[in-house]
């Protein structure tokens, strides 16, 4: 008779759990899926493909990708900060304008969608109303601090859309110029070029933000 050899059976590596599904962890992969794919190129079915789990699942914590898509933006304005007001308006407006700007590069392939929402939920509606509420105080009126609070935005919406998402993310020509053509038809732009380098970007909104301010401190509302 042969000996039979006795077959052991190797050990089984126990299986790590899976991390439990939260907004938390949907929001975090979320916002690195449209870093990856872009804010056109976002959908939960690719959410679920970085969770490992079906779509469906994420569904349970945000009823459709609308929801989601505010809950994000609901984030990124929540990560600004805005001092009530109180001496110094000056410096609290500059520390306010200041977060928002970082907030956007924070956020840069979101921001767009931050930059043209409505902001009609909870967390948006509180973030004017104390944009607001900071600008009223330095202001003569409502249509005073309405218009200020207009043309604030007007500033750090455009700022923020291209430092992100602006002329060197943005889409080119069929046929673009070389640099032969803008150095013969162009010296005006050759000779500003090198100050729209990223560089330059700090000093150039300040020059801009000094002068908005400037220009509501000297009461020009009329």
């Amino acid at each position: 008779m042969k000996a039979t050899k006795s077959l052991k059976k190797a050990p089984t590596r126990p299986v790590a759990p899976r991390e439990p599904l939260s907004r938390e962890r949907i929001l975090a992969a979320a916002l690195a899926v449209i870093d990856d794919e872009t804010l056109a190129g976002f959908s939960t079915r690719k959410l679920a493909a970085r969770l490992g789990c079906e779509a469906m699942s994420i569904y349970h914590h945000f009823p459709s990708k609308q929801h989601l898509l505010d809950a994000l933006v609901e984030r990124a304005i929540g990560s600004v900060e805005v001092p009530e007001p109180g001496p110094d308006l000056d410096a609290r407006l500059r520390r306010c304008v200041a977060s928002y700007r970082a907030m956007a590069r924070r956020y840069p392939t979101l921001f767009p969608l931050v930059a043209l929402h409505r902001l009609n939920m909870p967390v948006g509606v509180r973030f004017i109303e104390s944009v607001l509420r900071l600008v009223r105080a330095a202001a003569a009126d409502d249509e005073s601090a309405a218009r200020r609070f207009r043309a604030l935005g007007y500033y750090l919406i455009g700022a923020g859309l291209e430092e992100t998402a602006g002329y060197a993310r943005g889409p080119s020509a069929a046929e673009p110029v070389d640099e032969g053509y803008v150095a013969t038809h162009c010296p005006t732009l050759v000779a500003a070029a090198p100050y729209f380098q990223q560089r330059h970007w700090d000093v150039t909104f300040e020059y801009g933000l000094d002068r908005l301010l400037a220009g509501m401190a000297a009461g020009a509302d009329s």
